[in-house]
C-alpha cells in the first residue's frame, strides 16, 4: 500500500472538529475585517475632502466661479474648489467633518445595546447577512455623492447615520459565534489573535481608499462598499452558529478556564479559606478551584452552549447585574475614544505634522494598526498567563499616558521618529481595548451566575462595546473641536481619557491582587 502524501497526511492529522473550528475562527476574522476595511476611508478622504489652500482669498473666490462655469457640462465631477469638496472646503471645515464621525459613531452606540438584543432572538447567520448587506450598500452610498456631484452636507450625514446603524449587528454576532466554537482554555491568546482583524481591516481599508483618494475619492468608499456586500453573501453561504449545529462537540470543559473578575473570584476563594480554617469539607467546586496548579478560576461544564437551546434570552438589567460589566463597560468607554481619534482623524495629523499628501498619510497611518495587531495579542497572552483581565489593561493603560505625550512631542521630529512611536503607540493604546471586547465579554457573558445560559454573550457583548461607542463618538467629535487651538491639546485629552479608563479599574485590579494573596495564604493552610 502507496504511503500517503505528506500534504494528505497533514490534513488527516487534524480531526473534523479542528478544521470547523479553524474555518469557524478564518471566517468570523475576514467577515470583520471587512466591516472595519468599510470604516477606514473616511479618515483618508478627509484630507481630500479639504485641502490645505495656499492662494489668498481672492483666488480662491475666482477658482470657485471658475469652476461653478465649468460644472454644468462636466462628466467627471471636480471637487468643490481648490480647498476641496463643498461643502467641506470652509474654514469650519474640521468641525463638519467631526459631524460625519459623530452622526456614524453615535448612531452605532445607540444602536449596539438594541442590537445585541436583538440578536439573541434571531439566527445569527440571516442576522449578520443583513447588516453586511446594508452596511455594502450605505459604505458606497457615501461614495456616490462624488460621481453624482452631491454637495448637501445632509446627504452624507444619513449616510453615515445608516451605516452605523447596520453595523452593529456585526461584534454581537461574530463575538456570539465565536464564543459557541471556542472554550476558557487560552482564550485571551485565541481572542487576541482573532481579534487582529479590526487591524487588519483598517489596514486594507486605508490601502484601498488612498489608492483612489487623489484620483476618484468616491471609488475609495463603493470599493470597501462592494467587498462588505460580498462578505455577506458569503456569511449567508457558510456561517454556523453552533459546534451542535454539524455535529461537532462542543469544546471539552475539563481543560477550560474562566477568569472571572476580582470580586468574584476572591468570594469563592475566602469561602474555600474559611471552610478549609473551619475543618468543614469543601464543596466539588471548591474543590476543584485549587486543583490546577495555582489558577484561581473555576471550570464550567455548562458555559460552552449546552443551555443555549431551553434557555430565555437575558434582560438588559440583568446583564448590567453580572459583576464586572459595569466597569469594565465604562473602561472601554474612555480606551474606545482614545483609539477611534486615532482611527479617524491620524492621518489628518499627519498630513498636517509631516506635510504629507492624502496618499502617503495614509499608508502611514496604518502602522498604528499593525502596533495594534501585536498589542492586542500580547495583551491576551499575558492576561491568560497572569489569569488576571483587569491587571493587565491598567498595565497597558498606565504606559499608554506618557506614550501618548511622547508621541505629540517626538511625532514633529521626521517621519522616522514617527512610524516608532505609530507602532508603540498603536500597541498599547488598542491591546486592552482588543482584550476588553474580545476575551473579557467571552467571560463576563457566560459567567457563572448565568447559569450555563450561554444566550446572555450577545447582550452582554453589545452592552460592553454599546457603551465603549459613546467613547468613540466621543473622541473624534472632541478632536474636531479641540485641534483648531493645536493638537497638542487633542493628545492632552488623550492622556486624560487614558488615565479615567484606568482608574475604573482600579477596584478589579485591587480584587485580583487580593485573590492572589488569599490564594497563597490557602496554599501555606
Amino acid at each position: 500500500m502507496a504511503q500517503l502524501p505528506p500534504g494528505i497526511r497533514f490534513i488527516t492529522s487534524f480531526s473534523q472538529d479542528q478544521w470547523y473550528r479553524a474555518f469557524i475562527f478564518s471566517l468570523t476574522f475576514l467577515l470583520y475585517a471587512s466591516f472595519h476595511l468599510s470604516r477606514k476611508p473616511i479618515s483618508i478622504v478627509k484630507g481630500e475632502l479639504h485641502k490645505q489652500c495656499a492662494a489668498s482669498h481672492e483666488v480662491e473666490l475666482n477658482s470657485y466661479k471658475e469652476y461653478a462655469a465649468q460644472i454644468q457640462p462636466v462628466k467627471k465631477p471636480p471637487n468643490a474648489s481648490q480647498c476641496g469638496w463643498e461643502p467641506f472646503d470652509k474654514d469650519n471645515y474640521k468641525q463638519l467633518l467631526g459631524a460625519l464621525d459623530y452622526s456614524f459613531l453615535c448612531a452605532y452606540a445607540v444602536g449596539m445595546y438594541i442590537s445585541g438584543l436583538i440578536g439573541e432572538r434571531l439566527p445569527i447567520r440571516y442576522y449578520l447577512t443583513g447588516g453586511m448587506l446594508g452596511s455594502g450598500l450605505f459604505t458606497a452610498m457615501f461614495g456616490l455623492g462624488y460621481f453624482y456631484n452631491i454637495h448637501n452636507l445632509w446627504f452624507y450625514i444619513m449616510a453615515q447615520i445608516a451605516n452605523g446603524l447596520v453595523q452593529t449587528t456585526g461584534w454581537p454576532s461574530v463575538v456570539t459565534c465565536i464564543g459557541n466554537w471556542f472554550g476558557k482554555g487560552r482564550r485571551g491568546l485565541i481572542m487576541g489573535i482573532w481579534n487582529s482583524h479590526t487591524s487588519v481591516g483598517n489596514i486594507l481599508g486605508s490601502l484601498i481608499a488612498a489608492y483612489w483618494v487623489s484620483t476618484c475619492w468616491g471609488l475609495s468608499f463603493v470599493v470597501p462598499g462592494v467587498i462588505v456586500a460580498v462578505m455577506g453573501i458569503v456569511c449567508f453561504l457558510f456561517l454556523i452558529e453552533h459546534p451542535k449545529d454539524v455535529s461537532c462537540s462542543s469544546t471539552p470543559s475539563s481543560s477550560s478556564k474562566t477568569f472571572l473578575n476580582g470580586a468574584s473570584r476572591c468570594r469563592i476563594q475566602m469561602s474555600a479559606l474559611n471552610a478549609k480554617e473551619n475543618g468543614k469539607s469543601q464543596d466539588p467546586e471548591m474543590q476543584h478551584l485549587f486543583s490546577d496548579s495555582e489558577n484561581c478560576s473555576l471550570s464550567l461544564n455548562s458555559s460552552t452552549g449546552e443551555g443555549r437551546h431551553g434557555t430565555s434570552a437575558i434582560s438588559f438589567l440583568g446583564a448590567l447585574r453580572i459583576p464586572g460589566v459595569v466597569e469594565f463597560s465604562f473602561c472601554l468607554l474612555f480606551a474606545k475614544l482614545v483609539s477611534y481619534t486615532f482611527l479617524f482623524w491620524l492621518p489628518l495629523y499627519i498630513t498636517n505634522v509631516e506635510h504629507l499628501d492624502a496618499k502617503r498619510a495614509g499608508d502611514l497611518s496604518t502602522l498604528f494598526d499593525v502596533g495594534g495587531i501585536f498589542g492586542g495579542i500580547l495583551a491576551g497572552l499575558i492576561s491568560d498567563r497572569l489569569e488576571k483581565r483587569a491587571s493587565t489593561c491598567g498595565m497597558m493603560l498606565l504606559l499608554a499616558a506618557p506614550t501618548l505625550y511622547m508621541f505629540s512631542a517626538i511625532s514633529k521630529m521626521g517621519l522616522e521618529a514617527t512610524v516608532v512611536m505609530l507602532l508603540i503607540s498603536g500597541a498599547l493604546v488598542n491591546g486592552p481595548y482588543a482584550l476588553i471586547t474580545t476575551a473579557v465579554s467571552a467571560d463576563l457573558g457566560t459567567h457563572k451566575s448565568l447559569k450555563g445560559n450561554s444566550r446572555a454573550l450577545s447582550t452582554v457583548t453589545a452592552i460592553i462595546d454599546g457603551t465603549g461607542s459613546v467613547g468613540a463618538a466621543l473622541g473624534p467629535l472632541l478632536a474636531g473641536l479641540i485641534s483648531p487651538s493645536g493638537w497638542n491639546n487633542v493628545f492632552y485629552m488623550l492622556m486624560v481619557a487614558d488615565a479615567c479608563a484606568l482608574l475604573l479599574l482600579l477596584r478589579l485590579i485591587q480584587k485580583e491582587l487580593q485573590c492572589n494573596t488569599d490564594h497563597t495564604q490557602f496554599k501555606e493552610h
